[in-house]
């Protein structure tokens, strides 16, 4: 069986050494967690960057929404290209508009880093048809993967629709498994292998409390949990 890919969600640099001695394979940075994760300071990313080799996936997001207000681009655009000039791995956006993905923002923001690969995050799971955006966001180079809840039903339902959004992507892109991870869901995800990468937030953090920091001990335990 497939050792799933850990990623951790981190918006301080002590949280961001306490992912990677826990064992964590991909960070996303952010800022705002409890208020929907929103774009980090470029000197944040550059501390950590320079702290862990871990590749780092940085959310660039100004509102709690997935609607891009016109006034907001210039600090979107602007954030991308210093995170691309920071060698960031990656981006984490995602604007959605009636239902379907809103692509020309994205690509709006994207000219400002035309190099990164990109995460379209969770304004996919508003999105009206799931599959049929799949095929659109298969179709914008830069993104290789989209973040997704896979529903908010029991684990073992959210891991059958994981599935389907996997096979309907084809290998185009990755589908990262995130929202409510809890160990029991990260074991039902790591047994069935119905997904290679999943994403943590709550359950890394010391009592599954969104304000409390990463702990390596947590991490750790879900290292195992994904082996």
């Amino acid at each position: 069986m497939a050792r799933l890919l850990l990623e951790v969600i981190v918006q301080t640099l002590a949280d961001a050494r306490e992912a990677a001695r826990g064992g964590a394979d991909r960070l996303e940075v952010v800022r705002a967690i409890r208020e929907g994760r929103l774009t980090p300071l470029v000197s944040l990313v550059r501390s950590i960057s320079a702290e862990t080799k871990l590749p780092l996936r940085v959310m660039v997001r100004e509102n709690a929404g997935y609607a891009m207000d016109a006034a907001e681009l210039p600090a979107l655009r602007r954030a991308a290209a210093e995170f691309a000039a920071v060698g960031v791995d990656g981006l984490v956006i995602g604007f959605a508009r009636a239902g379907r993905p809103a692509l020309d923002d994205v690509a709006r923001v994207l000219q400002a880093a035309p190099e990164l690969p990109v995460t379209f995050h969770r304004a996919f799971d508003s999105l009206t048809d799931p599959f049929a955006a799949i095929d659109e966001l298969t179709r914008v180079a830069q993104v290789d993967r989209i973040l997704t809840s896979g529903g908010d039903a029991a684990p073992s339902a959210r891991c059958e629709r994981l599935r389907q959004y996997i096979a309907r992507a084809r290998g185009r892109l990755e589908i990262l498994a995130g929202s409510g991870v809890d160990d029991d869901a990260l074991a039902l995800f790591a047994r069935e292998g119905c997904v290679r990468e999943v994403h943590v937030g709550r359950a890394a953090r010391c009592g599954g409390n969104a304000a409390a920091p990463v702990s390596a001990a947590r991490v750790r335990h879900l290292r195992e949990l994904a082996n």
